[in-house]
């Protein structure tokens, strides 16, 4: 670029996108004069999906503004909780997120996942026409046009990735309505409706079922009920302590 020079300063939530020259006050950026500043700001390292408000020389301006010289840039993260008008609000993950997906789905959250690698192209198109968040740790990912919305998951933890997601979200939550392995809704169950699925073991020790309406596994409070009822009332005691 070979244009006007501005000052580009970052929100301190977005400095991990840039380059560590970049990560203190207005630092000057030649731009091309003809880009608009949504590129500019791409172009820097950070993906719009994390973009909120941005102020130049104190005023608001959208991401179609194409900047001038001297112009001095804010740039600011998302507010929170952050809207998603158009659509309700549901999500799809990608392959490297398999357990922040099974764990939205713990707590209602309808989270689509795709467990094999399909690729950017048809992961923006299957976001676009299912109108899903999509969320992924890709930059690169969050940069096609074709996204319907998107949010970059800032931790490699599930716990962190998950406290994260809802805060940013806000979505309603309904634990224990939805099959943590495909999605689907559960429904109640009798114990013959699912004992094709019960050990012998299980079957004595347990009369409360429900069953995915999509796939037909069973579910029952087995052995790993108490760590899954854990990660529930701390997603609820998260959402009761923001009120």
């Amino acid at each position: 670029m070979n244009g006007p020079e501005i000052h580009v300063e970052f929100a301190p939530g977005l400095r991990l996108f840039v380059p560590h020259a970049r990560r203190r006050g207005a630092t000057p950026v030649v731009t091309d004069g003809v880009s608009t500043l949504g590129h500019v700001v791409e172009s820097l390292g950070v993906p719009l999906t994390e973009v909120g408000a941005l102020v130049v020389d104190g005023s608001e301006v959208p991401v179609s503004h194409v900047p001038r010289a001297d112009e001095t840039v804010q740039v600011r993260t998302v507010a929170r909780p952050q809207q998603v008008p158009g659509a309700p609000l549901r999500f799809l993950l990608d392959v490297h997120l398999g357990t922040l997906a099974r764990r939205l789905r713990l707590l209602g959250v309808d989270a689509a996942y795709e467990s094999t690698d399909i690729g950017d192209p048809a992961l923006a198109a299957r976001s676009a026409a299912e109108k899903r968040v999509m969320l992924s740790r890709d930059r690169g990912l969050l940069r096609r046009r074709e996204l319907w919305a998107g949010a970059f998951v800032y931790s490699t933890r599930p716990d962190d990735q998950l406290h994260d997601v809802l805060d940013r979200f806000r979505p309603g939550l309904a634990p224990w309505t939805r099959c943590t392995a495909c999605n689907g809704l559960l429904q109640d169950a009798t114990k013959e409706e699912v004992a094709d699925q019960l050990e012998h073991g299980t079957h004595r020790t347990y009369d409360v079922f429900a069953r995915c309406r999509d796939c037909g596994r069973a579910y029952w409070k087995g052995a790993h009920h108490d760590r899954l009822e854990a990660i529930v009332e701390r997603a609820l005691a998260g959402y009761a302590d923001r009120r």
